[in-house]
């Protein structure tokens, strides 16, 4: 996943059903000598409006959790989309524009508080580790650069097969992305963690090996090619949003011909567009375990 010199401007076009990050909050700087709980949370997507009906599925948000022993006060970190999930999975075709408009950038969300109730009741709320003010203040600055560097969602990893082990072809870029990389930087930096079991959420699809296309300019600029702008518009079509019952299985049936009978699918990842030749089984949504990091207890003495 390509890092990026600075986070563009967001489009007023661009709209979230659901306010991001509303009491976002700056990440504080901690006393050196404070010693500070790190939680693992974890809870079914959405669950705040269809409570653990994703979590059957095992689709679930990742954040982490800090307590200060000095303050007595919590936090919550998390990553997630700015425009909600459907805007960084599938673009909008605007009327005039001949190039898919995409509305798809992610961002570190920091506030104080945790919400018990939310995280425990359907998902995890679990200490993982201990570590120093000076500890979190440095994990501080690398959440600053993750965060102006590394902007676009991902949702899809894609695969080879759903054989272990097996070529990734792309890696996702999304919440618990976040939290692994937080961990490692803890870990880095001289966390030891709990040895416990901790799983995550990813939707895979499966191909044989991309085919490179190009970019907005030289697929759909006044030199692009015309067969295949229109092709990749055609395929994001289905995916629009939906008024009616009748329009959705309409499009679904659409979306079905395409991906699984004719083996089609067309990816924007890293501003590039890419032809997945899609094989069986399609597309999966997998809950499997990633290991905590293994840290040192060197460097900060904690």
């Amino acid at each position: 996943h390509r890092r990026f010199d600075y986070r563009p401007k967001t489009d007023p076009y661009c709209q979230a059903r659901y306010t991001f990050c509303p009491t976002g909050s700056a990440i504080p700087v901690m006393k050196e000598e404070d010693v500070i709980e790190v939680y693992r949370l974890q809870a079914p997507v959405w669950e705040f409006k269809y409570g653990d009906l994703l979590g059957h599925l095992k689709i679930m948000h990742d954040a982490v959790g800090f307590k200060s022993s000095l303050t007595g006060k919590n936090y919550t970190m998390e990553w997630y989309e700015l425009f909600q999930l459907g805007n960084c999975t599938f673009p909008h075709l605007r009327p005039g524009m001949d190039a898919p408009f995409w509305c798809n950038q992610g961002a570190a969300c920091f506030y104080e508080g945790i919400d018990d109730a939310h995280w425990k009741e359907n998902g995890t709320l679990v200490l993982v580790t201990t570590i120093s003010g000076t500890m979190f203040n440095e994990m501080a600055k690398w959440v600053k650069y993750d965060n102006e560097t590394g902007i676009y969602y991902e949702t899809w990893t894609v695969q080879a097969s759903p054989d272990k082990p097996s070529v990734v072809w792309f890696d996702s870029y999304e919440c618990s992305k976040f939290i692994l990389r937080t961990y490692q930087k803890l870990a880095d930096l001289g966390a030891v963690f709990k040895k416990i079991q901790t799983n995550y959420t990813s939707i895979i699809l499966f191909s044989g090996e991309p085919v490179y296309l190009g970019n907005e300019t030289s697929i759909f600029g006044p030199l692009g090619n015309k067969t295949l702008a229109a092709a990749i518009r055609d395929f994001y079509y289905p995916f629009k949003p939906h008024r009616t019952v009748r329009e959705f299985f309409v499009d679904l049936l659409k979306i079905i011909d395409r991906v699984i009978l004719n083996h089609q699918f067309y990816l924007f990842y890293n501003l590039e567009y890419w032809f997945l030749p899609m094989k069986f089984p399609y597309l999966k949504i997998i809950y499997e375990e990633v290991p905590l990091p293994i840290g040192s207890k060197m460097s900060f003495g904690v």
